[in-house]
């Protein structure tokens, strides 16, 4: 396939603005929602195919996400869309100032295998509620879904404005080299840094939402069995394979065999006796995810689970307390089952450490204490953050979605990702009157004078 060629007949009709056209728009952004209602169990056959998916997980993270963003932008494109008026100031009088919001160009979407079907479309509604072409480049690592949203995107959008590409790196590295308007990747820093590389080529700016280990604090003045139940389902949802899951928690000494406990109590609760045999526990993606994560049992007490079938791709929920700062379990974002539980000797202690490390995409915090809830939110830099919950803040569609540093960059979801692939261009719009004459020269003492007391 010639990709060069798909680029170019999108630039051609790019070039001609139908795109522009709002009504364009909301058309292709309602055929998104009519792709995933009419073709709702192929999605969710696929979901289970590449991940184990249960049926009622797959729809609330990924079909329902993707149906409930087209509502929220076509309800608040018409009036993301329109100039936004600015102050003039005097020296520029008489004179109209406004922000015009344009489409960029052709986006390439670079989505994950963890969320294959949300993270492919939630960043085409931001792409074409902005007016925007888009090549999407689903991963290779959920072959079902990247052959279903292949199959379906030129059935359902338009063929002159949007191209799916599957493959595997040979195919990416071919895109990369091409001059896209932008580009959005989601996946990890390594491959962030090659997706950055390629765009500094084209000075393409680029969406990056690149994960991390989120962490969490968990403080003795804490509900703990609600804590422990929304730790648990924002560890386990989707077999722990979720880039804002908590990927580790902070707590103190005294915290830890009350939370292991509680938290052991939610496993049962959510998965049974054994979760290996519940339909509503998902399996992690491949047979070389499931090894990786098996080579992380290696520091720390196990003190629940650390089973696995790596042929079945199953990972039994695991709790470890206490491995070194320095294993991997510690060191890589975990993506997986395992739970570690670090003892700290107080709040200022978790938040020192937390500190010490890279940005985190997330990070969580689970108190009463409102002097530990606002010194959170103003001393831990992250992308998101959740007081007493995990994950939800990705339910608010007026919230955006995105990382900082190394857990990524640039922003997305609701008005942020229609900001986010527009250029907001600035205009200003003045009449035929004469100007003053202090404006130009000859320029004189006076006339510095003068500008001095406008100024």
């Amino acid at each position: 396939m010639n990709f060069q060629s798909i680029l170019d007949k999108q630039k051609q009709y790019f070039d001609s603005n139908i795109t522009r056209d709002l009504t364009w728009r909301i058309q292709q952004l309602k055929q998104i929602k009519k792709l995933v209602i009419e073709n709702e169990q192929a999605l969710l056959d696929a979901l289970q195919q590449d991940l184990g998916k249960p049926a009622l997980e797959a729809w609330i993270t990924e079909l329902s996400y993707i149906t409930g963003d087209v509502d929220h932008v076509l309800k608040h494109i018409k009036k993301w869309a329109k100039p936004v008026k600015v102050s003039t100031p005097l020296v520029v009088m008489p004179g109209k100032s406004f922000i015009k919001p344009e489409p960029q160009g052709s986006v390439l979407i670079m989505s994950a295998w963890n969320y294959p079907v949300q993270l492919a479309f939630a960043p085409l509604i931001a792409v074409i509620s902005a007016g925007n072409c888009a090549v999407i480049k689903p991963s290779e690592v959920s072959p079902a879904v990247s052959n279903i949203i292949a199959k379906l995107v030129p059935q359902y959008l338009d063929n002159n404005a949007f191209s799916v590409v599957e493959g595997a790196v040979a195919e990416t590295t071919a895109l990369l080299e091409l001059p896209f308007n932008h580009i959005m990747y989601t996946g990890n820093g390594m491959v962030g840094k090659i997706v950055m590389t390629a765009a500094a080529k084209h000075l393409t700016p680029v969406t990056l939402e690149l994960g991390g280990k989120s962490p969490v604090f968990v403080d003795h003045s804490c509900n703990l069995e609600i804590s422990a139940q929304r730790l648990a389902w924002g560890k386990w949802i989707n077999a722990g394979q979720t880039c804002i899951a908590p990927d580790y928690i902070l707590t103190t000494k005294d915290m830890v065999e009350p939370l292991v406990k509680a938290l052991k109590a939610q496993i049962k609760a959510m998965f049974g006796d054994d979760p290996k045999q519940s339909s509503s526990y998902g399996r992690i993606v491949n047979q070389r995810h499931t090894e990786r994560l098996s080579q992380y049992l290696d520091s720390g007490e196990i003190v629940h689970g650390g089973s696995f079938d790596i042929e079945n791709k199953y990972f039994e929920p695991t709790i470890i307390v206490n491995p070194e700062l320095d294993s991997k379990v510690m060191t890589d974002e975990i993506f997986g089952a395992i739970f570690p539980i670090i003892t700290v000797d107080n709040y200022q202690s978790a938040k020192q450490l937390i500190i010490s490390r890279e940005k985190p995409l997330a990070a969580y915090i689970f108190t009463k204490d409102k002097a530990q809830q606002q010194d959170w939110v103003n001393t831990i830099s992250s992308g998101s953050q959740c007081i007493n919950d995990v994950i939800m803040f990705n339910g608010v569609p007026d919230l955006p979605f995105g990382g900082t540093g190394p857990s990524g960059m640039g922003q997305y979801s609701g008005k942020s990702g229609f900001d986010n692939f527009s250029n907001s261009k600035a205009v200003l719009k003045r009449p035929f009157l004469k100007d003053l004459p202090v404006r130009f020269a000859p320029y004189t003492n006076f006339k510095f004078n003068l500008l001095r007391k406008i100024r």
